[in-house]
């Protein structure tokens, strides 16, 4: 029979790389089809491939949002696609892999070359590149932000004091986990670009963004300046065949670091820092009813597409704030992340006539996936019946982040949900806003959906 591998990956590496390969496995079981799905995911890479279930594989399913070592594939049948798509159609994507026209033994070999040299171009572009420096800097974000909020447990001026404890926490998380927040998120960008020889470029770049004040967007502009000199100089630099190993370890980071570093220090750094300096003014400084704008359209982008771009987009956003010691988006952000699971799950429950028994279960599912802070729980409900489902949940996530914004919630942790409500400046108003949001949604759900009865007999 022929066998199937895929590999699934988002950028925080949370629930999408797992949903995905549940519902491969699972339309894979249906079918008797052969399968191993590699995750790549917060914990790491489980499953991994060795080269010969590579080498032994009729196609390849790679559905991703960030890098997972395409060139491992070359020359094999691949299926490439957004991770989302493994979600919704598991099945359509293991018959597209069936089909595919399997590669001879010998081509394999034959073709590793010629594909590792066009390997950047057949990536998925910056939104990609992006995700992939995000999905790395995250643990830093979450570690250094969890660390600064217990140092602050023992008081705001505690960590003040030299010798204390609260004074450690906060030269690990603040010191060290944050100050490598930006260089890390650079980095990764150029390593998604350019792999290896972007790294090093993209760190120096990163590090200069933070240094010269220009932040998270900073960093994001010397990723991507890196990457893409550093693939240029991989495509364009001609040496003998006994000296290419210089342009990886030598020419490309010597020549990519002082590329970026200059045009970091005399041209991109001082206005980039002058639009982060006003865009943190801006935020601090906002009046209620500006606060409310905000909340409400970043609310909305967290329920649109459930952790896709979309939602990415405003994430990222109020990440990137946290080391411009802004905090009250990043309250919003989660709370209208964590409202979409939990609406849904209170309208399984007050709406018990319009759901099947399999969405009343999924709701049990979901109210755990919407307390943790994961959006994609929202994801099988919308798949199903996305016309009633997803203006539900973008309308009370938009009240949500809303009403964050406008009580002044503030939170230095950038995931965790349930768990790190006690870390949440204005608490019970925090609890109230999404608490508000859940209602919102559950009741719209359970006035715009069809009866059951109804929706199977149409």
């Amino acid at each position: 029979m022929k066998k199937i591998l895929a590999v699934t990956a988002c950028p925080t590496g949370v629930a999408h790389t797992y949903m995905a390969a549940e519902s491969l496995l699972k339309a894979a079981k249906e079918r008797d089809i052969p399968l191993k799905v590699e995750t790549r995911g917060a914990v790491g890479v489980e499953n991994e491939f060795t080269d010969q279930e590579i080498a032994e594989a009729h196609a390849i399913i790679v559905a991703a949002d960030t890098d997972v070592l395409e060139s491992r594939f070359a020359g094999k049948a691949v299926v490439k696609v957004p991770v989302a798509q493994a979600i919704k159609n598991p099945a359509g994507l293991l018959e597209e892999a069936l089909a595919k026209q399997a590669s001879a033994p010998g081509d394999y070999a034959k073709q590793v070359e010629q594909s590792k040299a066009q390997r950047s171009a057949a990536r998925s572009g910056p939104y990609k590149h992006l995700m992939t420096g995000v999905s790395h800097m995250l643990p830093l974000v979450v570690a250094g932000g969890l660390l600064i909020a217990i140092s602050f447990a023992f008081g705001y001026e505690a960590f003040k004091q030299e010798g204390t404890l609260a004074a450690a926490l906060m030269q690990i998380g603040g010191s060290s986990a944050f100050a490598l927040m930006v260089p890390i998120l650079a980095g990764f960008i150029a390593f998604s670009i350019a792999e290896k020889p972007g790294l090093a470029p993209g760190l120096i770049g990163g590090m200069l963004a933070s240094s010269t004040g220009a932040g998270f967007l900073g960093g994001i502009l010397a990723g991507f300046l890196a990457g893409y000199t550093a693939q240029a100089l991989k495509k364009y630099i001609k040496l003998p065949r006994n000296l290419e190993g210089l342009k990886p370890i030598l020419l490309i980071p010597l020549i990519a670091s002082g590329v970026t570093g200059l045009l970091m220090i005399y041209v991109i750094g001082e206005p980039v820092k002058g639009i982060m300096d006003g865009l943190t003014d801006w935020l601090t400084s906002l009046g209620t009813a500006n606060a409310v704008l905000l909340g409400l359209l970043l609310g909305a982008m967290m329920a649109f597409d459930m952790g896709g771009p979309v939602n990415k987009a405003a994430y990222t956003f109020a990440v990137g704030l946290l080391a411009s010691n802004v905090y009250g988006p990043m309250a919003a952000v989660m709370a209208a992340g964590m409202t979409p699971p939990l609406g849904l799950w209170l309208a399984t429950l007050i709406a018990r006539n319009k759901f099947t028994k399999e969405e009343k279960d999924a709701g049990n599912a979901a109210a755990v996936l919407g307390i943790s802070f994961i959006t994609e729980g929202a994801i099988p409900f919308a798949a199903g019946d996305p016309f009633r489902v997803i203006p539900s949940i973008m309308t009370g996530s938009a009240i949500t982040g809303a009403l964050s914004m406008a009580f002044g919630a503030t939170l230095r942790a950038p995931h965790g949900g349930i768990f790190v409500l006690p870390l949440v400046g204005h608490l019970a108003l925090y609890a109230l806003a999404i608490a508000i949001g859940t209602v919102v949604t559950a009741v719209m759900l359970s006035i715009l959906k069809k009866p059951v009865e109804q929706r199977l007999d149409s």
